[in-house]
């Protein structure tokens, strides 16, 4: 059985996005504003609970080229009150072993998991199947009381085959991974939080300022010391310690470096004197 005619579409951005830039015209399934110094995607298929169909990877494939090109902070989270509900089984079912070969979704969620800046997921109601796979490769997870997150694909007769068969055991240890994988469990915001699959649960308004509030905090970190600790971090063990030397004589050269310790070490004098300048008066 051939494979959905939406499988061989490939989306061509538009010059804006091209160039490191997103253009709103490129996008029918996602939601997105760019910011100076961060974009917002909004999974935005409310009619089937945003399920990832191959039109959404396109667009996300467009995102990230962007993002690659210009880094930025990037908060993925969904329309409704839903972050996805799964691949689109629709779609899924009428997929063959050469389309499984290809990697449609694990693509894209590696490909997120590698831009150069933070990730974060804010999630809110079902956050299963190919949607949890997505939440695993943000770099943090935030969630509202809703949220339902968890793998249900060997109750289809299939393997969450993109990310959560080695990410999950990574972020929850194997024990709760194999709950997850083998048994079917669909954690609750509290159980995700305590095995620190989410971070941070907050109600449903204040979900997104919550995200724009980490995302601040990242902010005002240097951007360039931001990308080389992802990439140091995500380093596999045997690239350890000298990748981590290497970045540090990197960053050693920088001029945010210098600017930044300068700044530090000025205010730190500017306490001193104001100190001494009160001890001063009080024994007048």
């Amino acid at each position: 059985m051939p494979a959905p005619e939406s499988a061989n579409r490939h989306l061509s951005p538009s010059p804006e996005s091209a160039n490191g830039h997103l253009s709103p015209r490129d996008f029918r399934t996602l939601l997105v504003e760019e910011r100076e110094d961060r974009v917002v995607v909004l999974l935005n298929r409310p009619e089937v609970r945003n399920a990832i169909d191959q039109q959404m990877v396109d667009e996300l494939h467009v995102v990230c080229a962007a993002l690659e090109q210009n880094p930025k902070v990037l908060i993925i989270s969904g329309v409704d009150g839903v972050f996805a509900s799964g691949a689109d089984i629709a779609q899924l079912r009428e997929r063959r072993r050469d389309d499984a070969l290809q990697g449609i979704n694990s693509t894209i969620f590696v490909r997120i998991a590698k831009l150069p800046m933070p990730v974060i997921a804010a999630l809110d109601g079902y956050c299963l199947g190919g949607g949890a796979e997505l939440a695993y490769a943000a770099d943090f997870r935030i969630g509202t009381p809703s949220v339902r997150i968890g793998n249900p694909e060997t109750g289809l007769g299939i393997l969450a085959a993109a990310g959560a068969s080695w990410r999950l055991k990574e972020l929850v240890g194997e024990p709760l991974a194999k709950q997850i994988l083998l048994a079917g469990l669909v954690l609750r915001a509290e159980e995700a939080l305590a095995a620190s699959l989410i971070t941070e649960i907050h109600e449903a308004p204040d979900l997104m300022d919550a995200a724009h509030n980490l995302a601040d905090r990242i902010a005002r970190q240097d951007p360039l010391a931001v990308r080389i600790t992802k990439s140091v971090f995500h380093a596999p063990a045997e690239a350890h310690p000298l990748i981590d030397q290497l970045a540090q004589g990197i960053l050693f050269e920088s001029q945010a470096k210098f600017d930044r310790m300068q700044a530090f070490l000025d205010k730190k004098t500017d306490k001193k004197t104001a100190k001494n300048s009160d001890q001063s008066d009080g024994t007048k």
